[in-house]
């Protein structure tokens, strides 16, 4: 680990309040891991007591709350000479480093176990590499060492989907794969637009991400070329079990959005004022957070829609058997 670390005012055991811990946890991503799992898990062919799906998501998303918590442990250093970060439990000398980590392994243990128990072992696995992708992949390895951090680490992200469908049907198909790489392939780009006008907070931490390593004008053009790159992904997903009418029309508005904002990114003038930039780029930030949620919405909305039939099946012969 970093030296930086001799500087942060640890906190010693007993300090923390249980927020602080709840922190820990990264409840925001935990939100859109929790969500884009249950999307997997609704849409995915075949069955699953209520019971067992709930407890999926409970342990998909303390298996999320273990990464965050491994990874703030990790990177206490980083996290205390960013503006963005400085306020985590850990750097602001809340909660003791042995604690985040102590909490960290033990809900790994038990999320990656619990899983397995009430679905099945490949779920179990795939949620158990997840959280050795985002703890030892990429927060030890990847996000010190390359300006890929970001393209090879978003994997750890995009596995959710794909364990909620996992825990249903006990196998990966097209689908999955397709609901991963919609996340995989967002990733950079979205990560990226944050980058642009946060340069300084990663340049301080000594991050090597692309805006510090390459520039302004290279990540611009990487944005472009990873958006366009995503567009067929998402596409892709409508002609699928998932996709149909509604999500097809909302990916293709979402997607010419996207480009349309990834387009104004890249033909910025460098020489234009510094708060023009940080406008264009926090607003294509800020729109790619809804991009992700809106089509894993449109996922479940045709998945609704494909079983209204049933649903109204069922209630006719409820009422037919009230008549009699």
């Amino acid at each position: 680990m970093s030296d930086a670390r001799a500087d942060i005012p640890y906190a010693q055991t007993g300090d923390a309040e249980f927020r602080d811990y709840v922190a820990l946890l990264k409840p925001r991503v935990m939100s859109l891991v929790v969500f884009t799992a249950l999307v997997g898990l609704l849409v995915a062919p075949g069955t699953l007591h209520p019971i067992e799906g709930l407890a999926a998501i409970i342990f998909i998303a303390l298996g999320a709350g273990a990464s965050g918590a491994l990874n703030m442990w990790w990177d206490a250093d980083i996290d205390a000479v960013m503006k963005r970060t400085a306020r985590r439990p850990i750097p602001a000398g809340k909660v003791a480093p042995q604690e985040a980590m102590a909490l960290g392994v033990a809900l790994s243990g038990l999320s990656v176990i619990m899983l397995w128990l009430a679905t099945n072992a490949l779920a179990g696995f795939l949620l158990a590499f997840t959280i050795f992708f985002y703890a030892v992949i990429y927060s030890m390895w990847l996000k010190r060492a390359t300006p890929q951090n970001i393209v090879i680490g978003g994997a750890a992200g995009a596995f959710p989907p794909m364990i909620g469908w996992v825990a249903v049907t006990g196998s990966i198909s097209l689908e999955a794969c397709l609901m991963f790489m919609l996340i995989f392939m967002w990733t950079p780009p979205h990560f990226w637009a944050l980058a642009l006008f946060m340069k300084s907070d990663y340049h301080k931490a000594n991050v090597p991400m692309l805006t510090v390593t390459h520039g302004r004008k290279a990540t611009r053009a990487h944005i472009l070329v990873y958006t366009i790159a995503l567009v067929p992904f998402a596409l892709a997903a409508g002609f699928t079990s998932i996709g149909g009418p509604v999500y097809l029309a909302t990916a293709l508005a979402l997607n010419l959005v996207f480009l349309h904002g990834a387009w104004a990114i890249w033909r910025r003038d460098e020489e234009c004022a510094e708060a023009d930039a940080y406008r264009v780029e926090k607003r294509v930030f800020r729109f790619s957070l809804y991009y992700l949620f809106v089509h894993f919405g449109a996922i479940l909305a045709e998945a609704a829609l494909a079983r209204l039939p049933a649903y109204a099946e069922f209630a006719l012969r409820f009422k037919i058997l009230e008549v009699f």
